[in-house]
């Protein structure tokens, strides 16, 4: 089964991606093999993840959560589900409005 999942880079900063081998793709990360943003931001450690039934619903969530702040990231990872439809960017837009 497919997962979506977020590291939190040596530098504060998070990834999010996808893969069909989760413990794999992590250590790949680490060893310098996966994404060229991970490559120069290791160590990586996995802050979230999910598994999905296919590949296409978790590329479709990863490239979602690729759209979001930092903010509703670190609600996901929290699990502070009911918090992330006000940390939506559009949200923010409408209350400046």
């Amino acid at each position: 089964m497919p997962f979506v999942y977020m590291l939190e880079c040596a530098d504060g900063s998070y990834y999010v991606g996808s893969t069909w081998d989760l413990e794999r793709r992590v250590g790949e990360h680490n060893q310098g093999l996966g994404a060229e943003y991970t490559k120069r931001r290791r160590p990586v450690l996995l802050v979230w993840s999910e598994q999905l039934s296919r590949i296409d619903e978790a590329y479709r969530m990863e490239k979602q959560i690729q759209g979001w702040g930092r903010k509703k990231r670190q609600a996901l990872i929290d699990g502070r589900f009911d918090d992330l439809p006000a940390l939506a960017r559009t949200a923010k837009r409408r209350e400046r409005e």
